[in-house]
């Protein structure tokens, strides 16, 4: 009886040794578990993060693009090198179409195109001549207000041979031969209206007689915008206004004035200037007020309301329209820089936006027989009521 108490008791004890053995293999494999559980955890932690991360990069990327892409609709930065060749250089309304453009390119974060332009006095060769060194200077794009009418096509063919964007504003190409875009200020067939209609507003509900002092003979945009004159003129709402002439003063104030000065003595029964150039209507303002001859004869057109503010408020230019250039050259070169950076293909029906000036559409030009435009717009008609 004794043996079996010890055997059972001896029983016993392997017993609880072999539960002690058992508990101390379970915390072990429990801290294993745990430690695997913890470092599976700091690797998920660590992926999350990472992929956290990640996100942040492709959401930051992502806000930098869209940032890139803001300011008009096609992505920032890209290279772009340009001229803004205008049709001579020291006039106002180029300088400012070129602040426009500077404007732009800041905007769009590229390089400001070259502001490059013959003298007055050799206009049409000087710009033929910057086209064709341009087909040499690997440029991107030239955008030009045309003052060599078709002269300009061969030099033109050249450089889009180059693989050059040709974008015209203000003037365009009359054929449109070479050009990608003309970037219009306003419709021109609507100029002629806005003349006539001053001209009705100066003269009177009787009519009148008045001669045109215009630009240069080349001037696409001056010849479009007489020829629609003379359309205008010719309805029978407007069959009272006689246009007596039409001389050009080449875009030079001196010879502007005298040309004025000129209409005066071969017109004695003329009673007013349209003249639709900002350099023509300023000098014929001034050869009228020099000349004493405000009251007999009036002198309207498209001028620049800083240097005609004096004139309407004498009563020498009771009106007078005009647009901004500023805006001109803004929406020249952004559209520019979509065409030629690939953004936006030059079609009928292609939309784009320009930053501050908004959306616009790529259309067919219903002024000419081909080619394509943008319209920017609107006349603004300038009076006492307004000018200051």
């Amino acid at each position: 009886m004794t043996h079996y108490k010890k055997l059972l008791a001896l029983i016993a004890a392997l017993a609880m040794l072999a539960a002690a053995c058992g508990s101390d293999d379970t915390e072990a494999s429990n801290d294993e578990e745990t430690a695997e559980t913890a470092d599976s955890d700091a690797a998920d932690s660590d992926g999350a993060e990472e992929e956290a991360m990640e996100e942040d990069a492709d959401s930051e990327e992502a806000m930098e693009e869209e940032d890139a892409m803001a300011d008009g609709g096609f992505e920032a930065g890209l290279d772009f090198n340009a001229i803004l060749l205008p049709k001579f250089t020291g006039i106002a309304v180029f300088d400012q179409a070129n602040e426009g453009a500077l404007e732009a390119a800041g905007e769009l974060g590229t390089n400001e195109a070259e502001f490059l332009g013959p003298t007055a006095d050799n206009s049409v060769a000087g710009q033929i001549e910057i086209v064709t060194n341009a087909a040499t200077q690997g440029v991107d794009a030239v955008m030009i207000s045309n003052n060599a009418g078709d002269q300009i096509e061969p030099a033109v063919a050249d450089l889009v041979d180059t693989g050059a964007v040709v974008v015209t504003w203000d003037s365009p190409i009359p054929s449109s031969n070479g050009e990608s875009l003309f970037v219009a200020q306003v419709d021109f067939d609507e100029t002629g209206k806005v003349m006539a209609d001053m001209a009705r507003s100066i003269l009177g509900d009787d009519g009148g007689s008045f001669a045109v002092l215009s630009a240069s003979p080349d001037a696409s945009n001056q010849n479009a915008w007489i020829a629609a004159l003379e359309e205008v003129l010719a309805t029978d709402e407007y069959a009272d206004l006689i246009l007596l002439d039409t001389v050009y003063g080449n875009d030079e104030s001196e010879e502007s004035y005298n040309q004025a000065l000129a209409l005066v003595d071969q017109h004695p029964d003329m009673e007013l200037i349209m003249s639709p150039t900002t350099v023509g209507i300023a000098a014929a303002a001034k050869a009228m007020q020099d000349e004493d001859l405000c009251e007999d004869v009036k002198v309207s057109g498209l001028g620049l309301p800083d240097e005609m503010r004096a004139y309407t408020a004498s009563g020498c230019a009771p009106e007078f329209a005009l647009w901004s250039f500023v805006d001109l050259g803004y929406l020249t070169y952004y559209v520019t820089y979509g065409l030629a950076t690939g953004q936006i293909e030059a079609a009928d029906g292609a939309s784009f936006s320009a930053g501050r000036m908004g959306d616009y559409t790529i259309e067919t030009d219903p002024t000419r027989d081909a080619g394509l435009r943008v319209l920017m717009g609107p006349f603004t008609v300038y009076n006492e009521d307004n000018i200051g």
